[in-house]
């Protein structure tokens, strides 16, 4: 399985990005996909997940209410909507999945300025 982030770059604080994790290979071992971000010399932190039937959806309290994934059941993409963002979002945002979390994109670099 591969994953693939788009669609990061740089936006005002308020506005609005949507990323991408594009799965392909043998999609029947993701039971969901994880987003997780890091930021400049902090951990890495979860961002939100979401089924990959997408019957349910999980987010971090840093992003609840902000933060939206969907999946259209006819297509291997997840997408993570964020709106209202904040300077603190910035961060290089990972898409993940598989058994034990092995697989990871390679990250998409979201920039929020004040």
């Amino acid at each position: 399985v591969q994953l693939e982030e788009s669609g990061g770059g740089l936006v005002q604080a308020g506005g609005s990005l949507r990323l991408s994790c594009a799965a392909s290979g043998d999609t029947s071992s993701l039971y969901g996909i994880a987003w997780y971000r890091q930021a400049p010399g902090k951990e890495r932190e979860f961002v939100g997940a979401i089924s990959w039937q997408a019957t349910n959806t999980y987010f971090a309290d840093s992003v609840k209410g902000r933060f939206t994934l969907f999946k259209r059941s006819t297509e291997n993409t997840v997408y993570l909507q964020m709106d209202s963002l904040k300077p603190e979002d910035t961060a290089i945002y990972y898409c993940n999945g598989g058994p034990n979390n092995m697989y990871w994109g390679q990250g998409t670099q979201v920039t929020v300025s004040s």
